[in-house]
């Protein structure tokens, strides 16, 4: 996964978009994406997140470890991404439903997978574990 993260200075707090890795497997050899699907379980769709007023009522929480949706490619794999923070659900991008390919082709603008918000006090430390771009791009030099 990716995180970019947008610093709202009104509110001081920190927007995450998680979006697919340039090394992520689905933007390698040449796979193409079959379906998406945000149906998590029998009983939890992300689709159903249904967010308002300031405090950001009804947003599904999210741990680190929650999965957000599961991408099915053309050779039969299935790749499950995770929220990889812990927050709030903001939204995700139903776009990619019906256009998958954006999912490939612009993955960290118009192809994101879900917008979410940390917790306040926890805004801060949601990107100390990881790495900046840069770092990021020595690890895959390395590979």
């Amino acid at each position: 996964f990716s995180l970019l993260q947008h610093n709202n200075h009104v509110s001081c707090c920190r927007i995450c978009v998680i979006t697919l890795a340039e090394a992520h497997p689905l933007l390698q050899n040449g796979k193409t994406i079959t379906s998406i699907n945000y149906q998590i379980s029998a009983n939890c769709s992300r689709l159903q997140n249904k967010v308002s007023g300031k405090s950001k009522r009804g947003a599904q929480f999210l741990t680190e470890l929650a999965p957000l949706c599961r991408i099915s490619s053309s050779d039969g794999e299935e790749y499950t991404i995770y929220s990889c923070i812990r927050g709030r659900l903001i939204e995700v991008n139903e776009n990619i439903l019906s256009n998958p390919a954006i999912l490939q082709e612009k993955p960290s603008t118009e192809g994101y997978i879900a917008v979410v918000l940390p917790k306040f006090e926890e805004s801060k430390s949601v990107t100390q574990g990881l790495l900046t771009q840069k770092e990021y791009e020595e690890v895959l030099s390395k590979r």
